[in-house]
């Protein structure tokens, strides 16, 4: 169980502590990857990044594995609090696609609108960059046709509301 492969120089402390204790975890389990991810909601490969520190695991995966390996609740706090400092100093990647920045008006134009898309899809299409580094995803257009059938909806509810308290005196 214990080939894990050397992880590399550059880490910072709590992020080699907290991978080296989530590996001992797993040998623990004595569930392979495939296993493990079985078990999990989460895949071997994303398993394989987890242990091998090239990704950060969400909190749920660090949850999940303490469940599969049967932790006590003192020892699945500790691995959440090894989870938090490690995640505020896992390494970002070296080189991240920027946002282009606004027009003046907060307004943006065809084209800045257009590769503000492209950084997202890039994101999108490379699970393996960090959630958190990903940028906002542009809330999408108000549907004029719901709100108007939430207006509608709430009129007849107050007619019915006025029918009925009249009818009935």
């Amino acid at each position: 169980m214990g080939a894990w492969q050397p992880l590399p120089d550059d880490l910072p402390p709590e992020v080699r502590h907290f991978v080296e204790q989530l590996r001992q975890l797993k040998d623990r389990t004595g569930l392979s990857l495939v296993a493990l991810g079985a078990r999990t909601a989460y895949s071997k490969s994303s398993w394989q990044r987890y242990l091998n520190a090239t990704q950060p695991p969400p909190r749920q995966a660090v949850i999940a594995l303490c469940r599969v390996a049967g932790t006590g609740r003192d020892e699945a706090e500790r691995f959440g609090v090894r989870w938090e400092l490690a995640v505020q100093a896992w390494p970002k990647p070296a080189v991240m696609p920027t946002k282009p920045e606004p027009r003046a008006h907060g307004m943006h134009g065809p084209r800045e609108a257009d590769e503000a898309r492209e950084v997202r899809e890039d994101y999108e299409d490379d699970p393996t960059l960090p959630w958190w580094d990903a940028p906002p995803k542009e809330p999408e257009p108000s549907s004029s046709r719901l709100l108007m059938a939430a207006v509608a909806l709430a009129v007849v509810l107050v007619l019915t509301a006025l029918i009925g308290a009249l009818a009935l005196g």
